[in-house]
């Protein structure tokens, strides 16, 4: 291969015949990101083998910001943008944030630099996303904490959180095998298993919420349109005013619930 540092087109056409569909604009955006001609190299070669371009590039856009993305964390998706823009429009003035299942903290994050002087934080299971989300969260002055959803958080914070999101893992275990290889092979599989039905986790989130949020504050969560209309029992169930927010461009759907 020519040297890929003056090469695009080299960069290209080996992204292209590893099937990248988006080949010129990953080229464009590896050119950007590599400082050196063997950073252009190695970067080409780690998304020849699969990996996905946001931990290639070790960033990702996502509602106005530049995440860092580490390898091995959950890349966030364009479509939770979504899920910002109802929690923004639902809680306008919100003072504290918790984001559960926090990933990288782009949740988090793009929260903080709306919400000027929010306090936040954010919280995983996977060691791996807690270092990736306080890296992220550092510049707003949040917090990441290691540990299983509420059992995570300072307690201090029980009854004052505004928004609570959950971008919680809602694939159903038996479909795992049928996800694109890049979130197979590359994501971790806690961020992705919602078990018999995809929906373990979420219930279990909706289920602790009332005790957390601040009368009038509330919860969002991602869910798929299948999935919807059970999301949004185990909501009701949880003694949350419910509704269900979809966004047909985005493909997202969005299940908002508010503390009376």
């Amino acid at each position: 291969m020519p040297s890929l540092s003056s090469s695009p087109s080299a960069v290209v056409s080996a992204l292209r015949a590893a099937g990248c569909v988006f080949a010129e604009d990953e080229a464009e955006l590896i050119l950007a990101t590599a400082r050196t001609a063997g950073e252009v190299t190695s970067m080409v070669d780690r998304r020849v083998a699969g990996l996905p371009l946001e931990q290639v590039l070790g960033w990702a856009r996502f509602h106005g910001l530049r995440v860092v993305v580490e390898p091995g964390v959950f890349v966030p998706r364009r479509r939770t943008e979504f899920l910002i823009d109802q929690a923004l429009a639902q809680a306008p003035r919100a003072t504290v944030v918790v984001d559960l299942c926090c990933g990288s903290g782009a949740l988090s994050a793009a929260l903080a630099a709306a919400l000027d002087g929010a306090e936040v934080h954010a919280a995983d299971i996977d060691p791996a996303a807690v270092r990736c989300a306080g890296r992220n969260l550092a510049p707003y002055g949040g917090r990441a904490h290691a540990g299983d959803l509420y059992a995570a958080l300072p307690a201090a914070l029980r009854g004052r959180v505004g928004i609570l999101t959950a971008n919680v893992p809602y694939v159903p275990t038996a479909e795992l095998p049928l996800l694109p290889p890049e979130a197979r092979d590359h994501e971790p599989r806690v961020a992705l298993d919602g078990g018999a039905d995809g929906l373990d986790v979420l219930r279990r989130v909706a289920a602790g919420a009332a005790e957390w949020l601040a009368p009038g504050g509330c919860l969002l969560t991602e869910t798929s349109e299948r999935q919807a209309p059970a999301a949004v029992r185990a909501f009701t169930d949880a003694g949350l005013t419910t509704r269900l927010a979809v966004s047909e461009e985005l493909s997202a759907h969005v299940v908002i619930g508010v503390r009376p």
